[in-house]
């Protein structure tokens, strides 16, 4: 039996191939109460790994792991906001006094405040805040907690193909994202910072942003490039970074509406999470699980 054919059953070991994880893997999921954070976390949690679900709202949050104990899963809960500083720095204290460290980060936690067939950037501040820079706080403050074993520590940002390339229609912008060479955390941070001023004087129309769902594009443009350049720093140092788009999933942020459900976008996303170290890349973009190098949008 493959070690895929594992990951698609709720057995934790194969006669041909074990499983580089066990019970000593500690998976952190945010924004797990629901949806796709909450299906990952199940998923990840029958193939017996240590999950810990995190959750904005503390009572949300323990109710979907009490759910997840009925079944038998062993799952651990932390609250936290990556919106909040101060609630990223208990979490991670906690994190540390609890289990020492980390394997495995799934950035899930998002928001969004468009309807399907709208495009309002009312909130695109709240929406920058929580999808690129509390991801990002949230990762530099694990980053020494992370154990870097022999099978590689890994991060899996949960991302959307709308913040790819190809949907920036500035041509200066596209070429700034493009040079790797060039490209620093501090020139993503000000792409961001000028696209929230454009939004404050009304000018952001005509600067060549992504079309759909504009504010939520940027903010996940911004993690993409942020991922590429963090894979960069980190490569041979035992971490991988990875972005994953589960494409258009039934869930909260969509109404309902998608053409998968959050259990097989769990399963998918939970495959590319506990990839084999054979296997396992760095600084790519995951089109549901087809692997698509970034610069090249």
């Amino acid at each position: 039996m493959h070690w895929m054919d594992c990951m698609a059953t709720k057995k934790h070991s194969c006669s041909r191939s074990m499983p580089w994880w066990s019970k000593e893997t500690v998976a952190v999921v945010t924004g797990a109460n629901k949806g796709i954070g909450f299906a990952l976390v199940r998923r990840l949690a029958e193939l017996g790994l240590t999950v810990v679900l995190t959750a904005r709202d503390g009572r949300k949050g323990m109710e979907a792991v009490e759910l997840l104990r009925r079944e038998g899963l062993s799952v651990a809960f932390c609250r936290l906001d990556i919106s909040d500083p101060p609630s990223i720095a208990v979490f991670v204290s906690w994190l540390r006094k609890e289990f020492g460290g980390l394997d495995i980060l799934v950035n899930n936690a998002a928001v969004s405040f468009n309807e399907i067939d709208s495009n309002s950037v009312d909130h695109a501040e709240t929406v920058i805040q929580t999808n690129f820079f509390g991801p990002k706080l949230l990762i530099e403050a694990l980053l020494p907690l992370f154990r870097r074993s022999t099978a590689t520590s890994r991060i899996l940002n949960v991302s959307s193909q709308l913040g790819l390339l190809n949907k920036v229609r500035n041509s200066a912008l596209r070429e700034l994202l493009q040079d790797e060479e060039k490209l620093s955390e501090d020139k993503i941070k000000q792409m961001v910072l000028q696209f929230l001023s454009q939004v404050k004087d009304g000018t952001w129309k005509e600067e060549g942003w992504p079309k759909v769902w504009t504010d939520y594009a940027v903010s996940k443009l911004a993690l993409n490039a942020y991922s590429r350049w963090l894979a960069k720093q980190q490569e041979g140092r035992g971490l991988s970074v990875n972005c994953f788009c589960p494409g258009f999933t039934r869930t909260a942020m969509t109404r309902g509406q998608g053409s998968r459900t959050a259990d097989e976008a769990a399963e998918v996303g939970a495959m590319l999470a506990l990839l084999p170290l054979d296997k396992l890349p760095t600084g790519k973009f995951f089109k549901w699980s087809t692997p698509i190098l970034y610069s090249k949008l």
